[in-house]
């Protein structure tokens, strides 16, 4: 769709507030402008020293020909400001406490006001109130994106600082408006412009605004982690630290944040952590500084390129061990204990030394490979021979060792695909972030729903942005841990060839396991009880046992799992996400929303056709939609659109 007729969709506020901190010490008072509005009993409102406080719309009838200018331009009365302008009135002439009129104009978000005064010759960098501050200063104090667009259209200067010494990037930080801190870098804002103390706009986050954001929105547009304060030499990482700050920190350390810098005392962040006491803090910086002291050597920079096969040739060691020991002819248990104590030694010791959080991400996939290698060992060193014998002595038995082969194959096949096949991610380059940001803020559409703040992207319909992929994935699903990678429009098919192959696998060995301890383990289980039974198969062949328990864990999460999805795709032709959505909205709301119906839910045959792209030589026709493009609701039904489907 093209961009200039996004006006047509996007949901127009109203009066935004200003909130979060309000001055250096994070006090949240407000101050500057020392006029405002309260509410009041009758049907007027009336002057207040609270600038937070809007004034209600012109909704009422009033006689507005008495009004003086400041009352009609905080009403938002135009044509009674016109009358007055027309009347000789100076739109230049502050009152007396140096407030002008595009002052009062752009605190109370009048954007046809501000237009007009300013087409009559008004300043727009004029400077005043308490804090000395712009017109530009108080739109984004208050949260009014609507008139920090108009005013930046007419040149307004981002360079300029108010009484505090901060400008408009720094206030928008300090009160958390995130669409106007995309808005204002995107427009050309320095992201590492300094305060009066010399601190940078991320600084002021990692050290006021604890949480995630605004530093991560700072860092996606490239802002320095190496940066430090006049004062105390700090940089983004200390100020993160002494606040308790561990969102903003751990991001600053993904982003590189130097974890041995020192400030003007010759403290690093690691030292000012330990001042603090913040356990978390201190187990986060001190993995990175060991990770990268990792890195830093030739041996293990080396290593990096093959990490992965490194990890699940460990894997295949560790179960391989876990079978061999318990499988072991010795009856001694103290051996065989001792054997597993210096196992769990050895894996502590690795995973400790060698696994960072990074490597840990795709520990479960290799678990995941590392069993199948060994299944597929089981299978034809142990299973398959008496398999075959059965065969030939029952000639009406089918040959087990082609379907087992088969099925283990497709399941190499789609697990591989899921894995690289790009799930749908949402790309943009640099400047096609920034234009988007403009554009969608020009039309009025820049708010969570429509716009990722951390992709910088908009968002098409069905998308969610993933933070362990750290990227907006079209119709998105899941994120998996067993492919350690998103579930999304374009492999979300191989996904669940997956998971059913692996179901398909692990029936074939249950097969294969009732057939081997048919063959070699003495039991008679009408004659043993349970338990006798239970410890006459383990003693027979405890790898068998092991190999068993591994492919029952595999084989009962997969099901459930083929279950589910089958379930949300044919019945309710929604992705894993949109019904938590729902459910969640469930919760919310008084009224009752039903799950089934929304515009995706096409009937269970349609919905199968679509999701598999079904055209069996042109007998169907499916709806090709391409998601990662998509951001208006596809024509396939006339139902109503959830809420929150339109957020996601």
């Amino acid at each position: 769709m093209d961009w200039k007729e996004e006006n047509q969709e996007c949901r127009h506020h109203g009066h935004g507030h200003g909130h979060g901190h309000g001055d250096r010490h994070g006090n949240g008072n407000g101050h500057g402008l020392r006029h405002g509005f309260r509410e009041h009993p009758g049907h007027m409102d009336e002057p207040t020293n609270d600038p937070t406080q809007q004034p209600k719309s012109l909704s009422f009838i009033d006689d507005q020909s008495n009004w003086d200018i400041v009352k009609a331009t905080q009403y938002g009365a135009l044509e009674r400001c016109k009358e007055l302008v027309e009347a000789g009135y100076d739109v230049r002439q502050p009152d007396k406490e140096n407030v002008s009129l595009l002052h009062w104009a752009a605190i109370n978000n009048r954007v046809d006001l501000v237009k007009y005064y300013i087409s009559k010759g008004a300043i727009i960098d004029q400077l005043g109130g308490d804090l000395n501050s712009t017109p530009l200063h108080w739109a984004v104090r208050q949260g009014h994106l609507s008139t920090v667009v108009v005013l930046l259209k007419y040149r307004a200067d981002l360079a300029l600082v108010d009484g505090e010494g901060f400008s408009s990037i720094h206030m928008a930080v300090l009160f958390q408006h995130m669409p106007i801190i995309a808005y204002l870098l995107a427009k050309g804002q320095d992201v590492d412009m300094p305060d009066v103390n010399g601190q940078t706009p991320l600084m002021l986050a990692a050290q006021k605004i604890i949480g995630p954001e605004p530093a991560h929105i700072l860092l996606k547009f490239n802002a320095s982690v190496s940066a430090v304060d006049k004062v105390h030499k700090n940089t983004p990482l200390h100020w993160a630290v002494m606040s308790g700050n561990d969102n903003a920190a751990h991001f600053l350390l993904e982003a590189g944040a130097d974890v041995d810098a020192q400030n003007a005392k010759g403290e690093t962040p690691l030292h000012l952590a330990h001042q603090v006491r913040n356990p978390l803090l201190i187990h986060m910086l001190t993995q990175v500084k060991h990770e990268r002291s990792n890195v830093n050597m030739m041996f293990f920079r080396r290593l990096q390129r093959y990490k992965f096969h490194l990890v699940l040739l460990f894997c295949i060691c560790v179960l391989w061990a876990v079978g061999f020991i318990a499988d072991m002819n010795s009856e001694s248990w103290l051996l065989k204990g001792t054997l597993f104590a210096c196992m769990y030694a050895v894996i502590h010791l690795v995973t400790r030394r060698f696994m960072g959080s990074q490597v840990q991400t795709f520990l479960p996939a290799a678990l995941l490979l590392a069993s199948l290698f060994l299944i597929f060992v089981t299978w034809f060193v142990l299973f398959l021979p008496d398999i075959l014998l059965l065969w030939r002595s029952h000639l009406s038995e089918p040959i087990f060792q082609i379907p087992f082969t088969v099925s283990l194959t497709g399941l190499l096949y789609f697990y591989y695909k899921s894995w690289r096949t790009d799930p749908g991610y949402i790309r943009a380059t640099e400047e096609d972030k920034k234009e988007n940001v403009i554009t969608l803020a020009e039309a009025g559409c820049l708010e969570l729903g429509l716009f990722c703040s951390s992709c910088l992207v908009r968002k098409p319909m069905r998308s969610m942005h993933c933070f362990a992929c750290d990227s907006c994935v079209a119709r998105h699903d899941h994120h998996s841990l067993w492919t350690n990678a998103c579930i999304g429009t374009r492999n979300h098919r191989y996904f669940l060839g997956f998971v059913f192959f692996l179901s398909l696998v692990g029936g074939w060995m249950f097969y294969g396991t009732i057939v081997y301890w048919s063959s070699h383990c003495p039991t008679n289980y009408q004659e043993d009880s349970v338990w006798g039974f239970a410890i006459q198969i383990v003693s027979c062949s405890p790898w068998v046992m092991f190999i068993f328990t591994v492919v029952f864990i595999h084989t009962t999460w997969s099901s459930l799992l083929l279950l589910t999805q089958l379930y949300h795709i044919v019945f309710l032709g929604l992705t894993v996400t949109e019904r938590l959505n729902i459910l969640k909205r469930k919760k919310r709301s008084r009224h009752a929303i039903s799950i089934r119906q929304n515009p995706y839910n096409l009937g269970c045959f349609k919905n199968i056709v679509n999701f598999f792209q079904l055209r069996c030589f042109g007998l169907f026709k499916p709806n090709i939609v391409d998601w990662t493009q998509q951001y208006n609701i596809p024509v396939l039904s006339q139902q109503p659109v959830p809420g929150d489907l339109q957020a996601v």
